[in-house]
């Protein structure tokens, strides 16, 4: 094989290895009753490991949560909002139950607010129909 093939295979596979999709930011949310606006009085506490692929714009999570005044009516991404604010739902997470996985495709405005640190879990109960407990989306 002569120097020229050698480095046009070369070349090839640096491209080949260069064009290879994104790594899944990692985040994460610790859910908890005091973040809810306003705080609520549950024990309850959860969390949830977040994957986020910038290039797909693929968001992923697993939620658990445990100690509620009842059942979970509802759970959401909610946002754009900095803790201590509120915000509409962003995308549901169904099934509310714990633990719960799933996966959604944002939009370019949901992608941007996850990346700001924008977006917030909440998890509704029927005694806390704006949430029981709540956790912001971080890095």
């Amino acid at each position: 094989m002569s120097i020229a093939k050698i480095t046009l295979a070369a070349l090839a596979l640096g491209t080949v290895a260069i064009s290879a999709p994104a790594f899944a930011d990692k985040m994460k949310a610790t859910l908890n009753a005091a973040s809810e606006v306003p705080p609520n009085a549950s024990p309850a506490t959860g969390a949830a490991d977040i994957d986020f692929d910038p290039a797909t714009k693929k968001l992923s999570w697993k939620l658990t949560y445990s100690g509620l005044t009842g059942p979970a009516t509802m759970a959401h991404f909610h946002g754009p909002a900095e803790p201590g604010k509120n915000a509409g739902v962003a995308v549901p997470i169904a099934p509310a139950s714990s633990p719960s996985e799933g996966s959604a495709t944002l939009t370019d405005a949901q992608a941007a607010d996850l990346m700001a640190g924008k977006l917030y879990i909440n998890v509704h109960t029927e005694a806390n129909k704006g949430g029981e407990i709540r956790g912001q989306v971080v890095k």
